[in-house]
C-alpha cells in the first residue's frame, strides 16, 4: 500500500488532491444536471469559450482565474443575446460563440511570442500547483454551488422534463435556465486552474455518466458522481507520480475510464441477476433519467378488470413520477 501513500507524503501532492476533490464536488453536482438536461455542448463551449480572457490577463499580469470568470460572463450573456435577438437556436448561438472566442483567445495567443510557454498550462492545467488559496477559493465555489442546487431544485426537475409544465408550475423556468448556466459557468471557472480549459468537460460529465448507471434519483447521481469524481482524482495523481504523465491530463482519462467501467459492470450485474431478460438491462443511454413522465400519473395496476370473458387487463405499472424520480 505504501505506492497509494507514499506520493501523497508531498505537501504539493496533497494540496493536488484536496483540491481535486473539491473540484469532483462542484463538477459532481453541475455535471448531473449538465447530463440530465443535455447541456455537454454548453460545458465545453464554455471551457473553450475562457481562453481570451484567460490569455488577456495574463498578458497584463492580472489573475488569470479572474480573466476566465470575465471571459466566461461574456459567453453566457452573448448565448442569451443572440439566441433570443437573433432568433437562433440555442445551439446554434452556442457554436457562433464558441468558435468566435476560441478563435479570439488563439489571436490572443499568438500575437505574444512569450505567451507561447504558457499555453499548455492554460488548456491543460497543473494541478500540482494549486495553493492554500485556491483551496479556499474551491471550497467557497463548492458551498455555492450546492446552495443554488438545493435552492433550485424543484425548478432544475421541471424544467428537465418539461420547460411549459415548468411554466405552469409557476417555477419560473427562464429564470432557472439562466442559474443553471450559472453553475455550468462557476464549475467551469472554479474547475479552470486544476484541469484547465480542455479537460474540465471530462470531470463534469465522466463522473455523472458513471454514477447515472447506479442511482434512480437525481441527489444520489449528484453523490455517486462526487464519489466516482474523486476517484478519478485519486487515480490520475497516481498514475502521473508513478508514470510520469500530465496530472490534469491523467485525471480527465481516468474519469472517462470509470464511466466506461460503470457502464459495463452494470451490464454485467444485470446480465448475471436475471438471465434471459433483456428488458431488465440498463439503458445503454446514461441519460436515463430524462425519460421520466411529465405528471405524476396515479398507479393504475390496481384497477379491477371489467367482468367478462372480455375484460381488458389490467394496465401495466408505468414509470416512476417526476415527483418520485426528484427525491
Amino acid at each position: 500500500m505504501t505506492w497509494i501513500t507514499e506520493p501523497f507524503t508531498a505537501a504539493f501532492l496533497l494540496r493536488a488532491l484536496v483540491g481535486g476533490v473539491l473540484v469532483a464536488g462542484i463538477c459532481g453536482v453541475v455535471g448531473t444536471w449538465v447530463v440530465l438536461r443535455g447541456l455537454a455542448f454548453l460545458g465545453e463551449a464554455m471551457a473553450h469559450g475562457m481562453l481570451p480572457g484567460v490569455a488577456t490577463a495574463a498578458l497584463l499580469g492580472l489573475p488569470p482565474v479572474a480573466g476566465a470568470a470575465v471571459s466566461a460572463v461574456v459567453m453566457s450573456a452573448g448565448i442569451s443575446l443572440v439566441s433570443r435577438r437573433g432568433r437562433l437556436s440555442h445551439d446554434t448561438s452556442i457554436g457562433l460563440l464558441f468558435v468566435g472566442m476560441l478563435a479570439l483567445g488563439v489571436i490572443i495567443v499568438s500575437s505574444s511570442r512569450s505567451f507561447a510557454t504558457d499555453l499548455t498550462a492554460i488548456l491543460f492545467g497543473d494541478i500540482l500547483a494549486i495553493r492554500n488559496a485556491d483551496l479556499l477559493g474551491l471550497a467557497v465555489a463548492l458551498v455555492v454551488t450546492v446552495l443554488v442546487a438545493i435552492a433550485f431544485h424543484r425548478p432544475f426537475v421541471a424544467l428537465a422534463f418539461d420547460r411549459r409544465v415548468a411554466a405552469t408550475m409557476g417555477l419560473r423556468p427562464r429564470l432557472a435556465h439562466a442559474a443553471l448556466v450559472g453553475l455550468v459557468t462557476l464549475a467551469v471557472v472554479a474547475s479552470y486552474s486544476a484541469v484547465g480549459t480542455l479537460l474540465v468537460v471530462a470531470l463534469l460529465l465522466g463522473p455523472a455518466v458513471a454514477a447515472a448507471h447506479w442511482a434512480r434519483s437525481i441527489p444520489l447521481t449528484m453523490l455517486l458522481a462526487t464519489v466516482f469524481g474523486a476517484l478519478a482524482v485519486l487515480l490520475g495523481l497516481l498514475v502521473s507520480w508513478h508514470g510520469d504523465t500530465a496530472a490534469g491530463a491523467s485525471i480527465a482519462a481516468c474519469s472517462i475510464l470509470l464511466a466506461a467501467a460503470s457502464w459495463a459492470v452494470r451490464s454485467l450485474v444485470a446480465r448475471i441477476r436475471r438471465p434471459g431478460s433483456p428488458h431488465l438491462e440498463p439503458s445503454t443511454d446514461p441519460t436515463h433519467l430524462e425519460s421520466a413522465p411529465c405528471t405524476d400519473s396515479p398507479d393504475r395496476s390496481s384497477e379491477p378488470a371489467l367482468p367478462g370473458p372480455t375484460a381488458a387487463a389490467p394496465a401495466p405499472r408505468g414509470p416512476r413520477s417526476l415527483s418520485e424520480r426528484s427525491r
